[in-house]
């Protein structure tokens, strides 16, 4: 890291980080909630084409591979942010008293290492989408995982706009 702080500062390298996390972030939440919208409310068969026909029309086994791939990723430059909002951040939202905030986003780590956990079972009920045992389980893990994006994504925000960006 020393050899990148050479050439730019530090609060801007934290500010790539976290700007690749958030576009990350959001392709993730794409991709699931298409995903999820597809098996919650599959389109009818000779439906005509409006935008929430087009919106839930979506390939569900298409989106696994870069469901599972976008989790690992966001996860990972999570991770690495965490280091910095631990001993930076996380102190002086605890002086301001905000344990609210601080609790949403505790919620938020556990929460997503969940659905890291849940991914494998995740990625074999997609790859094995024709299985019509597996259609419920399919449904609801979808389902799950896209709220748990969600509510991390909101969590992140939260905290993001009580400290500021770029930590």
């Amino acid at each position: 890291m020393d050899f990148v702080l050479d050439y730019i500062s530090v609060n801007t390298f934290w500010t790539i980080l976290s700007t690749t996390h958030a576009l990350l972030a959001v392709a993730l939440l794409g991709a699931l909630t298409h995903q999820a919208a597809a098996v919650l409310a599959p389109p009818r068969a000779g439906a005509t084409g409006g935008f929430v026909t087009h919106f839930r029309s979506v390939s569900g086994p298409r989106y696994a591979a870069a469901v599972c791939v976008l989790w690992v990723l966001v996860f990972i430059f999570g991770a690495w942010i965490y280091t910095r909002y631990r001993f930076h951040v996380r102190v002086l939202i605890e002086q301001e008293a905000l344990f609210k905030t601080l609790g949403a986003f505790e919620v938020k780590e556990h929460i997503a290492t969940i659905g890291l956990g849940l991914l494998p079972v995740y990625w074999h009920f997609w790859k094995n989408a024709r299985n019509a045992a597996y259609d419920s389980a399919r449904k609801w893990l979808t389902v799950v995982l896209a709220a748990i994006c969600w509510y991390a994504f909101l969590a992140g925000h939260i905290v993001n706009n009580v400290r500021g960006f770029g930590l």
